[in-house]
């Protein structure tokens, strides 16, 4: 699903001439190819499945985000421009994000499922929480309340 949509967003993008969102879909493809040249190394000949082409892209979001942090200080407005315009293309990709407060409903649902009571069973509940929400939650975040209402 998500090969095709971003070969065909690279189609659209190059027949409409718009070179930032064609250099920015042709960065996802390269390292999208790189992945799964690294996934057959490993046995996997059909490359990385749906949620690591997620995770991939939720990586050069996050890595964008940092950067736009380092371009604001060193008062690079035009990089600052130039990255956030790659995240809003990235994005179209990703599900809608959860919210603080659906992140933090889906912490106490998955707690009280799994019945954790303490901070040894942060793994397990960050374990299903993954699997449950791959590609729409802040880990980082969850992660942070998960240990709150754990300790």
């Amino acid at each position: 699903m998500f090969r095709s949509r971003l070969k065909d967003s690279l189609k659209e993008a190059m027949k409409a001439k718009d070179s930032s969102r064609v250099s920015t879909l042709r960065l996802i493809l390269a390292a999208l190819k790189d992945r799964d040249i690294a996934a057959r190394a490993k046995g996997n000949s059909d490359g990385i499945g749906e949620d690591e082409i997620l995770e991939m892209l939720q990586k050069m979001v996050k890595q964008r985000q940092d950067s736009i942090a380092l371009y604001t200080k060193g008062g690079r407005s035009d990089l600052v421009d130039k990255e956030t315009a790659e995240i809003g293309i990235i994005e179209q990709f990703l599900p809608k994000q959860l919210d603080e407060n659906e992140i933090g409903a889906a912490v106490g649902e998955v707690i009280g499922e799994l019945e954790a009571g303490s901070i040894k069973d942060m793994g397990r509940v960050m374990g299903a929480l993954k699997q449950r929400y791959a590609g729409r939650m802040d880990f980082g975040r969850a992660s942070a309340l998960v240990k709150g209402q754990l300790t």
